[in-house]
C-alpha cells in the first residue's frame, strides 16, 4: 500500500498579520493532485490542521472542502488524521461518526473507562486494502496533554516516561490483533530529542526547560513507520529512517527562506519501501532585502529599486527588511514603508540590528543597589546595554522633563 505523511497545516495562520488563505488553499489543491498521480490510499496527518483551536468558518471549511474533494478524487482514500496540540481535540473530532463512513479517521481525545484505563481499541485504527481485508494497523496517536499518558510512580521525568509508556502499551495491544503479515504503524504529534528546530520552534514549541523531549527508543523497533508532526522542519530521529517528521507545508518563518517543504511517501508491504520526499511548490515567495544587514540609507536605496506594482498583481511577495542602526531610530518604519510604496511586495518584518555588545562581565545589581536607583539611572543602563552608546543629551532632556510632570501631577 501507499502512503502519504503530511503534517503541521497551521489553517488559519496569520504571516506577519497577512492573511494566508490562499496559500493554504494552493496547498490543498496540490495535495489532492498529488494524491491522484501518486495512487495515494492512506494519507496521515500528524497533528496541528488548525492554527487555532477556535478556527474560523472560512477555516473549517477549506479543511472539509479538501476532505471531500480528495475522497471523491481517490474513492479508495483512508485518511488518519489526529489532533495536534494547536487544534481542539473535542472540536476536531466532533463529526467522527459522519466522517467514518468515509474512510476519514479523526483521533483527539485519550479516552479512559470509569477507573482510568486508556481505551486503546480507539486510538487504533484497521487499513484495508481494496479487497476490505485489514492490511495494517495504525498507532494515531494524538498530541499528549497532562494525564492523557499513564502516570509512572517514582520516576525520573513523568512526561518522558508517561509517554513513552503510552506508545509501548498500545504497541502491545496492537500486538494482540495483528499478524505476522500485518504491519503497525504509529502517529504522534510531540518534540523529540535532538531534533533540529527552525526560529518558530524555538519560541513556540519548547516547553518545560525541554524535559518534553521524547527519545525515539519510546517507539518499538518493530514499528514499521513513525509519521510525526509538530516540528516544523522535516528530518528523521534518532538515525532512524522510519521515525520521520515530515515539515510544515508553508514557511512559517523568515528563518525558513531557502527551506524546502515536503511530503513523504512510502510504500509499506511487511517493510517499508521506496521512501521518498516530494517537494512542495512555493506559492507566495519569502524576499529579504539586504541578505546581510546595511545602514539605513543603503537599505532604503535597494528598496527603491523593486518592481513596482502593477494592477492585477496579486499574491506579492512577503518581504523582511534589514537594517543596520547605530541608536534609535523613532520614523524606521515610516521611512521603509514610504520607500516601499507602490512596490510589488508586502512589508512584513522589519529586522533592525543594532552594534553588538562588548564582551564585558555583565554588572550585578543587589536588591539594595536597585533601591538607590532612579528612574533616569535604569534608563540609561537599559539604553547602553541596547545601543552600546550613552543616552543622547536631547533625549535625557526629555526623559528628564516627562519625569518631573510625572512627579508634579502626582504630587
Amino acid at each position: 500500500m501507499k502512503f502519504l505523511h503530511t503534517a503541521d497545516w497551521h489553517i488559519g495562520q496569520l504571516f506577519h498579520e497577512y492573511d494566508r488563505s490562499y496559500e493554504h488553499q494552493q496547498f490543498l489543491n496540490w495535495l489532492v493532485g498529488i494524491l491522484l498521480t501518486e495512487n495515494i490510499e492512506v494519507l496521515l496527518i500528524s497533528g496541528d490542521i488548525f492554527d487555532s483551536s477556535n478556527p474560523s468558518a472560512a477555516s473549517v471549511r477549506m479543511f472539509y472542502r479538501f476532505l471531500n474533494e480528495a475522497t471523491r478524487a481517490v474513492p479508495h482514500l483512508q485518511i488518519m488524521i489526529t489532533a495536534g496540540n494547536h487544534d481542539s481535540a473535542a472540536r476536531l473530532e466532533a463529526p467522527k461518526p459522519l466522517l467514518e463512513s468515509s474512510n476519514v479517521h479523526i483521533i483527539g481525545l485519550v479516552e479512559k473507562d470509569a477507573v482510568g484505563n486508556i481505551d486503546y481499541e480507539k486510538l487504533l485504527v484497521k487499513i484495508h486494502d481494496t479487497s476490505g481485508a485489514i492490511k495494517a494497523f495504525c498507532l494515531a496517536i494524538p498530541f499528549l496533554r497532562m494525564g492523557d499518558y499513564p502516570a509512572i510512580a517514582d520516576c525520573a521525568n513523568p512526561y518522558t516516561e508517561g509517554v513513552a509508556a503510552l506508545y509501548q502499551e498500545a504497541f502491545a495491544y496492537a500486538q494482540q490483533y495483528s499478524t505476522e503479515d500485518q504491519p503497525i504503524i504509529a502517529m504522534g504529534h510531540l518534540h523529540t530529542q535532538q531534533a533540529e528546530i527552525t526560529d518558530l520552534d524555538k519560541t513556540e514549541r519548547l516547553i518545560m526547560g525541554g524535559v518534553e523531549c521524547i527519545s525515539a527508543s519510546a517507539f518499538h523497533s518493530d514499528i514499521k513507520y513513525v509519521a510525526l508532526g509538530h516540528i516544523h522542519k522535516a528530518q528523521k530521529i534518532g538515525g532512524k529512517e522510519h521515525i520521520r517528521y515530515c515539515g510544515s507545508p508553508l514557511p512559517m518563518s523568515f528563518s525558513e527562506i531557502h527551506y524546502i517543504h515536503q511530503v513523504i511517501v512510502f510504500d509499506l508491504d511487511q517493510e517499508i519501501s521506496n521512501m521518498k520526499a516530494i517537494e512542495i511548490p512555493v506559492f507566495v515567495p519569502l524576499q529579504r532585502i539586504p541578505h546581510q544587514h546595511q545602514p539605513l540609507h543603503e537599505v532604503i536605496a535597494q528598496l527603491e529599486q523593486l518592481p513596482e506594482l502593477v494592477a492585477g498583481m496579486e499574491n506579492l511577495p512577503y518581504l523582511q527588511v534589514r537594517v543596520l542602526l547605530d541608536g534609535p531610530e523613532p520614523a524606521l518604519r515610516h521611512k521603509i514603508e514610504t520607500a516601499l510604496a507602490g512596490k510589488a511586495v508586502r512589508l512584513a518584518k522589519i529586522d533592525a540590528q543594532y552594534p553588538a555588545a562588548a564582551a564585558a562581565t555583565p554588572e550585578l545589581i543587589t536588591a539594595e543597589k536597585l533601591n538607590e536607583l532612579q528612574p533616569i539611572d535604569v534608563f540609561g543602563k537599559a539604553y547602553q546595554s541596547r545601543y552600546q552608546s550613552e543616552v543622547p543629551q536631547e533625549i535625557m532632556q526629555l526623559f528628564q522633563q516627562v519625569a518631573q510632570e510625572i512627579n508634579q501631577n502626582a504630587g
